[in-house]
Order: C-alpha cells, then structure tokens, then sequence
C-alpha cells in the first residue's frame, strides 16, 4: 500500500529527519524550519506521520519542553511511550518531567531537505 502525503507533510517529515538521535527539537522551531507559522499544523502533520520510526516524530516536544502529544494522545499509554523512546536514546529529563535544556537541538540555517 503507498503511502500518500501532502506536500506540506512531506516538508514536515523531511525536516523531522535531520533531528539526530538523543536530542529533541520543538514544534515551534520544526515549522521554522520549514516556513511555517504554526507549530499546530506540525503537529498536526506528525499525527498522521505514517513513516514513524524512520521519521523520529518522537523527537518534537512542546516549547516548554514538555513532551506534547504523540500518536494523536495528549496523555496516557502513547506518552508514556514517547518518552521511553527518547530516554532509549539517551536524552535527558529533569526532575519535573520536562526535557534538560542540553538535549534541545536547532536547526542550521541550511535548506531543508524536504524528501521523507
């Protein structure tokens, strides 16, 4: 079965890529990242991510560094997971539950490699 995406996902996914393993990045800064205004439409193209774990959807966290949703959850089993996975890749978490400042990454200013 193919897999269809839109244009706009296919950009999202494609920047979501360069995120290396055991660091994090933000909604806010992946729509940056691809020259849009709204962390909310990321986040949206990340719920339907169907290339996960090839594109680490895991790896985008709220601007607060807290973890934000995951698989269309804002809670529950499917954070829980999320947050396995990022400690399996070694990131780090404060006592409070949000991700250590030294693990958030940002994007070069280099052009975005749109293809997932």
């Amino acid at each position: 079965m193919e897999k269809r995406v839109t244009p706009f996902q296919n950009k999202v996914y494609g920047a979501c890529r360069e995120i290396p393993a055991g660091r994090v990045s933000t909604y806010a800064e992946l729509a940056r990242r691809v020259g849009c205004a709204s962390p909310r439409a990321v986040g949206q193209a990340l719920k339907c991510n169907p290339f996960a774990p090839e594109v680490p959807c895991h790896r985008v966290v709220a601007s607060s560094r807290e973890l934000g949703g995951f698989s269309g959850k804002s809670s529950g089993a499917e954070v829980a997971r999320k947050k396995a996975l990022l400690l399996e890749e070694g990131v780090g978490f404060e006592d409070t539950g949000k991700i250590k400042p030294d693990f958030v990454w940002k994007f070069s200013l280099a052009k975005c490699d749109s293809s997932a």
